[in-house]
């Protein structure tokens, strides 16, 4: 018996090990390498998974899980540490300057339909009625906050000061308030709740959407710039993996198109991206 003690516990040994590395953790989120798991912020964009890219990703063989996050930091760090496949919640300078700030190797995918800031207020029915002392609610996040500081000073409540860098831009940057505007920077998710105190808020339209705010009922939206349209991001070292490609077809396929222009969905009302409107562009003329 001895004769076979050496060889069979070598096979043993061989076969727990091999055991031990199926159950090892694996770096990706993909529970099987057919599965896509998907983090997204509270709003639409669940929806336009959901709606007009899961049931492309099915028809490929993809198992679509979706992993729900009340902020905006934490969908970026799921990625980087493999709990989420690709996330959907974010534009482009907010990627950048996140990944950037917190050392994250993430790319962007492909940019979707995207529901801009808007001024929303439940005290006055147009721009022109601000007046002095009133409280205007914004993002506080670096990235939002310029953003709805430009978003303003376009609606001619606010000035910069000559030589600052807009897409940085704090209220430390604002140079002339006329209408002597206070400006109140809170968490993005909390915003629509501040429309019963504060005069007028600057919402993002994920947000606005989630908390039953139709986007025409804005005072003013949003012309959006294409590095401030939402995209789809993965982990730079994803980008060529097949899943990925897979996403990106999906998206520029016919059948997300048609489904971005049915009326039914609340995503007629977002702007596309320069590629969906030189393909829409290219349907209608045919």
């Amino acid at each position: 018996m001895r004769l076979f003690a050496k060889p069979f516990r070598a096979a043993l040994i061989g076969v727990l090990s091999l055991a031990a590395i199926s159950l090892a953790p694996s770096a990706s989120a993909q529970i099987t390498p057919k599965t896509i798991v998907f983090g997204v912020a509270p709003g639409p964009y669940i929806d336009l998974l959901k709606v007009a890219i899961q049931p492309g990703l099915e028809k490929k063989g993809y198992k679509i899980v979706y992993k729900e996050f009340s902020d905006y930091v934490q969908p970026n760090l799921a990625l980087a540490n493999g709990s989420i496949d690709a996330n959907l919640f974010q534009h482009r300078l907010y990627l950048e300057k996140f990944s950037a700030d917190k050392g994250l190797k993430l790319s962007p995918v492909i940019n979707v339909p995207t529901a801009g800031l808007g001024l929303y207020s439940n005290k006055i029915k147009a721009v022109n009625q601000l007046k002095k002392g009133d409280i205007v609610t914004l993002a506080n996040d670096p990235t939002n906050l310029a953003r709805a500081l430009r978003f303003l000073a376009k609606l001619g409540v606010l000035t910069f000061k000559k030589d600052i860098d807009p897409l940085t831009a704090s209220e430390k940057d604002i140079e002339q308030n006329p209408l002597g505007l206070v400006f109140k920077p809170l968490e993005a998710a909390q915003l629509p709740r501040t429309l019963d105190s504060a005069t007028a808020s600057v919402v993002n339209g994920n947000y606005a959407i989630a908390a039953g705010l139709s986007l025409s009922s804005a005072l003013k939206l949003e012309e959006l710039d294409e590095n401030i349209k939402n995209l789809v991001a993965v982990k730079t070292e994803d980008l060529n993996k097949p899943f990925v490609q897979d996403i990106k077809q999906v998206i520029e396929s016919p059948e997300f198109l048609a489904a971005v222009d049915d009326p039914k969905n609340v995503f007629k009302e977002f702007q596309k991206p320069d590629w969906l409107k030189e393909k829409a562009s290219a349907k209608a003329r045919k």
